[in-house]
């Protein structure tokens, strides 16, 4: 059985639009909306034409402020202060450039198309002195962000975007930022945890020996509800 164009025509509208919100957030332009309409979208090779066209599109900055906000939970960097007695340097300033530097460095990867484990791998990001200064870089001057190849500076688990999101206001959590990973980077989400299991403790206050997180949480796994997660 065959669809002729005109029950087809519906199909091909849908896979028009879709492509282009995904990619432009916004409507099809003309030609991807006529070759929809003359059912070309399915012949071999034009989806790939057409996906390339949009790429090369200033539009398609929307992929990269929307997809990769999404996915990376840039949208919650706005909802997150860190401390301010423990990181009195940060700032709105710091901020957005530290979100500015994850997007600049996805859209790296897709307009280059570059390897996909480069975005953990990669050597490079892009920063300004804001971020350089906060990070030890030295030599960058000026608000303009520019590719920097640094050690220990690449890749999206070093930028700092992705440390807040994944921590709480006070400290690092290697639990929030393994869970992120499993999610968002492999693609294997980890079991719910078992009831009842108690946060890992913070140190006392008053106590003259304290623990480091990785401490507390070698501790916390001894528990053997805590053991397996």
């Amino acid at each position: 059985y065959t669809l002729s164009l005109h029950d087809a025509l519906p199909i091909y509208l849908e896979l028009a639009s879709r492509l282009s919100f995904f990619l432009w957030s916004s409507v099809p332009d003309d030609e991807l909306l006529d070759l929809g309409i003359r059912g070309k979208l399915r012949e071999p090779g034009m989806l790939e034409k057409q996906v390339k066209r949009m790429l090369a599109d200033n539009r398609a900055q929307a992929m990269i402020t929307s997809f990769a906000d999404q996915w990376l939970y840039l949208r919650n960097l706005d909802a997150i202060i860190p401390d301010a007695r423990a990181f009195p340097d940060y700032d709105d300033n710091l901020r957005q450039s530290m979100k500015k530097e994850t997007e600049l460095f996805f859209g790296s990867i897709m307009n280059e198309d570059r390897n996909v484990l480069d975005l953990i791998r990669a050597d490079y990001s892009f920063i300004n002195e804001r971020l350089a200064k906060h990070y030890g870089v030295p030599n960058v001057y000026g608000s303009r962000f520019r590719k920097v190849v640094a050690e220990g500076r690449g890749g999206l688990l070093r930028q700092g975007s992705v440390l807040i999101v994944t921590a709480y206001a006070t400290r690092t959590s290697p639990v929030i930022r393994g869970k992120w990973i499993l999610d968002n980077i492999l693609g294997v989400p980890p079991p719910a945890p078992p009831p009842a299991v108690p946060p890992l403790k913070d140190n006392p206050a008053g106590e003259s020996k304290t623990l480091s997180v990785r401490e507390r949480l070698a501790l916390h796994r001894a528990n053997q509800p805590c053991a397996g997660c």
